[in-house]
């Protein structure tokens, strides 16, 4: 018998190793097809990216190369090799720029860490890269004092002009107060009442496109200084600079001015002039990507145009008008705008020498934007003009007009900046849904939870231990995250339809200034459902802990009795301390974004409804780190430290009592050490995996829960109900009473009593206990102690 008894308990081990092993070994298939089936695709979408060379990236179907290469495929060289001249050393340089010299200005000197010289690397009259003459620059000057200079009517324009084009050329050293003083001072330049001679302003033009270069935020902070207007001034200036130019243009990697003048004939009627700029091989502004024409029909943009500008006026009024390109909109710094995206947002203006009182242009436009359609959609867009008097942008006198070409087009009925303020929809890749075998192993954790919770409750008097009321809770708790994570982790938005950037599904009556440009469609239902699964997650982990709590308490200190209101206690903790967590959690994110439409993307992903994978520079401010990661290594890690005590003084102490068989004690003890596995919750150390930077780990995120769920609810279903003296015994009284309806309607049939009887007589012979640990007790002693704690917490009830 005890030998029989032995073997049907090996058969119960080898039937949980095995499910766990499948589990495991299904898990581990399941991310080799996922890596497989994500290698596949991302080698079909990389086909581009690897044919363009040196940096280039593919979009809209060429290569957009960096500003050192250019060429089909980014090969050829666009750029002035290293060199020496005049004693100065210079990095390589693009086609276009200039370049600082690696010599800098000593510490002493009022110029200190400044370049002492810039060299131009540019394009000679028969189309070869050549290098320019060496500008040298004085060390004892400084953005500061060149201010203070150049407000003297008789100050030397030129070489001031030439000095600030030097001390602006390394862009990623300007701070705010450096952006500040060159703008003042190119302001000054370009005044008409100071008559700086052409040379001096074409200077100027590139110390205002190498000011472009410089990070948003310096020119945050400049634009935010109190009753600074040195930025508005520049863009006035520019305007003004732009009718000066005859029928000539000026073209830098960030800004291009060209402007027309009209002859004295036909001095009435209508005119249009049509103002285009091409796409180019890169981002930067080309020479000859600027084209004027004028006495033109309309508007007539191909593949190759980015933007165009039609100008609408009549000759009587205007003889002259002029085009200003901004590479970016860092000079217009808005206050109800903000850009979140580094797409180049440019900014085109256009004016005419005619009186204000005789106003009668009108502009149509159309723009051709750049940005990444992989992972952006368009949504929405604005027509608006930058107003000079509230220093933001408007919508007065513009709207938009549709069209079937694929452009964004605008039509403003007067002159002044314009720009298209487009906001993006983030393509998602929202995970499929869960396919048949996780939902499977869902249901059959769902199953064991709910007949686990159902079976301790209903014999709880029978059995009179204390554990019932840690396991039950433990089970209700991951049973609500089951059904959660089964029903809710979805993100219903990935049902909405989209409008796969397609122009013609845009809003053509909504002309509203966006807030910004990166917009998410709210969800709060997914955000109530993160937070439930934040919560429910965090209960199942406390009462891991708890359960070992108990454990220890009962089966190492051997406390008796335990502490009066025990259940009581740990009941508040249980399910108290979580929702502190979660509630902090959440409003401490609401406080801090509150005032953003999509602040609860702060808190939950937008794939499923789980809390933010923080960003590689903001882990440390993640909620899924404080709120979720730390709280739970501190369990797992106490949880572990308890597990290994009790497995050596407990489980795996040699017991002289012990009767039976080395080989089934053995067993016992590998049963033993499972149970206590289970609901300490050790299998969860494998979850960080899911910590590790790797796209192919977290798209099977979503789908780690529900197999290690499954899995840990199989086994507390099986440990701690199947194997219960009360559940065999009751499964035997039904076996029997099948056993003998069968015989009753089938006399003649014997193979089908026979077989009911072994089954019968194999869950006899079970090894069966009194209450839940028995299998943890390894003396009489023992024994005596861990009953009596357990009926006397029982009573506490």
């Amino acid at each position: 018998m005890a030998s029989c008894r032995a073997w049907n308990l090996r058969v119960l081990v080898a039937v949980v190793c095995g499910l766990l092993t499948g589990i495991i070994l299904g898990l581990g298939i399941w991310r080799i097809v996922i890596r497989i089936q994500r290698g596949k695709s991302t080698s079909s979408s990389s086909t581009p990216t690897e044919f363009c060379r040196n940096g280039g990236t593919w979009g809209n179907g060429r290569c957009i190369c960096t500003e050192e290469w250019k060429g089909l495929r980014c090969t050829i060289a666009n750029f002035c090799e290293k060199s020496t001249y005049m004693g100065f050393t210079f990095a390589r340089i693009p086609v276009g720029r200039y370049g600082p010299s690696l010599q800098t200005c000593g510490k002493d000197t009022p110029n200190a860490g400044n370049p002492m010289a810039v060299r131009l690397c540019n394009l000679s009259p028969y189309g070869e890269i050549e290098l320019q003459n060496v500008t040298i620059g004085n060390c004892n000057e400084n953005l500061e004092t060149l201010e203070e200079q150049v407000k003297d009517v008789a100050a030397p324009l030129n070489n001031i002009s030439s000095e600030v084009q030097i001390l602006t050329s390394d862009a990623n050293k300007l701070t705010a107060e450096n952006i500040s003083s060159a703008t003042r001072v190119v302001g000054q330049i370009f005044n008409t009442s100071r008559n700086a001679s052409p040379e001096a302003k074409k200077i100027a033009i590139v110390t205002v496109s190498q000011l472009l270069d410089a990070s948003g935020d310096a020119f945050q902070q400049a634009a935010a200084t109190t009753n600074n207007d040195a930025l508005t001034t520049l863009i006035e200036q520019m305007e003004t600079y732009s009718l000066s130019l005859g029928n000539q243009s000026v073209v830098e990697p960030n800004i291009a001015i060209q402007s027309a003048n009209f002859s004295s004939e036909d001095a009435v009627g209508p005119l249009s002039v049509r103002f285009s700029v091409q796409k180019g091989a890169s981002s930067s502004l080309l020479s000859g990507s600027t084209s004027i024409h004028t006495n033109v029909d309309g508007l007539n943009p191909d593949g190759q145009t980015e933007l165009q500008v039609l100008l609408n006026m009549t000759k009587s009024n205007s003889k002259a008008c002029g085009f200003v390109v901004y590479q970016n909109d860092k000079l217009f710094q808005s206050k109800t705008f903000t850009a979140k995206s580094n797409f180049s947002q440019k900014i085109i203006s256009s004016k005419t020498d005619e009186n204000e009182q005789d106003q009668s242009a009108s502009v149509d436009m159309v723009f051709s934007p750049r940005y990444d359609q992989k992972e952006f959609q368009l949504y929405s867009y604005a027509c608006v003009y930058w107003n000079l008097s509230t220093r933001d942008w408007d919508t007065y006198g513009c709207q938009k007009d549709k069209g079937t070409d694929g452009f964004l087009r605008c039509r403003c009925n007067h002159t002044t900046n314009f720009a298209v303020l487009m906001t993006f929809k983030k393509d998602y890749q929202y995970p499929k849904s869960l396919d048949i075998l996780s939902n499977a192993g869902c249901a059959l954790s769902i199953t064991g939870l709910t007949l686990t919770i159902i079976f301790q409750i209903v014999t709880r008097k029978v059995r009179k231990t204390s554990v019932t009321w840690v396991l039950v809770n433990l089970c209700i708790s991951m049973l609500i995250f089951n059904l959660l994570f089964v029903f809710g982790i979805e993100n219903s938005n990935k049902n909405l339809k989209t409008s796969d950037g397609d122009i013609n599904d845009i809003d053509f009556d909504n002309n509203d200034v966006p807030q910004t440009d990166t917009i998410n469609i709210p969800n709060p239902m997914c955000t109530a459902i993160a937070a439930l699964l934040h919560y429910f997650l965090l209960v199942t982990f406390t009462w891991n802990a708890l359960s070992a709590a108990q454990l220890y308490y009962l089966l190492i200190r051997t406390m008796k009795p335990l502490p009066r209101h025990f259940i009581l206690f740990i009941s508040l903790i249980g399910w108290g301390v979580p929702a502190i967590v979660v509630a902090i959690t959440v409003g401490v994110i609401y406080s801090q974004n509150g005032k953003n439409p999509q602040w609860e993307l702060d808190y939950r992903q937008e794939k499923i409804c789980w809390l933010a994978i923080p960003e590689p520079n903001g882990v440390i401010k993640s909620p899924l780190l404080w709120s979720f990661i730390v709280p739970i290594t501190i369990i797992l890690i106490s949880n572990v430290a308890i597990f290994i005590t009790i497995s050596i003084k407990v489980l795996w102490k040699n017991n002289q009592n012990l009767t039976s068989t080395k080989k089934v004690s053995s067993m016992k003890k590998i049963v033993s050490t499972l149970s206590v596995a289970v609901v300490f919750g050790i299998t969860w150390i494998l979850a960080y995996l899911m910590l590790v930077n790797d796209d192919s780990i977290r798209i099977i995120f979503s789908y780690i829960f529900c197999l290690f769920n499954t899995t840990q609810g199989l086994q507390i279903f099986i440990l701690y109900t199947v194997r219960t003296k009360i559940f065999q015994s009751e499964a035997s009284k039904v076996l029997t009473l099948l056993s003998s309806v069968g015989r009753r309607k089938s006399l003649s049939s014997v193979t089908r009593p026979r077989l009911r009887l072994r089954m019968y007589n194999f869950l006899r012979s079970l090894p069966t206990l009194h209450e839940h640990f028995r299998l943890l007790e390894t003396s009489p002693s023992t024994e005596e102690i861990t009953l009596s704690e357990s009926d006397k917490a029982k009573e506490s009830m």
